[in-house]
């Protein structure tokens, strides 16, 4: 959690939302890692989750990720959880807990869905107020100015 933590300050520094992603293998090996890149690319599609599980098959040169954990600073949204499914994520790590966009513990929870052919073991609530935090923190400046 810690690399996606660093990720998600970097992501905040350029003026993105503070949203860090990892990806390891089975033996804790970093494949990839990510931040938000939305503003940047003005793609919102650019989450950290999404980009780090691109980049992590990528560097695997398969289709799958089934002995990965996706390890991230917040809850994951439908697209991202969507991609977590297709990609058969063996286990998601997450920080803050997301009521208004997360789809895996709100809204859709997409993982328990009879339509959903894969669900990873969920791991929610690490570092959680270290990972809320950073967003308030974000957010809070943005109103502010």
């Amino acid at each position: 959690m810690q690399l996606a933590l660093d990720a998600a300050r970097r992501a905040a520094l350029a003026g993105e939302v503070p949203v860090g992603a990892v990806v390891t293998d089975a033996a804790g090996a970093v494949l990839a890692m990510a931040a938000n890149q939305v503003e940047a690319g003005q793609n919102p599609t650019s989450h950290a989750e999404f980009l780090a599980l691109s980049a992590a098959r990528a560097a695997r040169g398969s289709k799958y990720l089934a002995d990965c954990t996706l390890t991230v600073t917040l809850e994951p949204c439908a697209f991202c959880a969507g991609a977590i499914a297709a990609l058969r994520v063996g286990k998601l790590v997450f920080g803050a807990y997301d009521p208004k966009t997360g789809a895996v513990e709100h809204g859709p929870r997409l993982f328990t869905q009879a339509t959903t052919h894969h669900k990873p073991e969920v791991i929610g609530g690490v570092r959680e107020q270290e990972s809320a935090a950073l967003l308030r923190e974000f957010f809070e400046t943005r109103r502010d100015a």
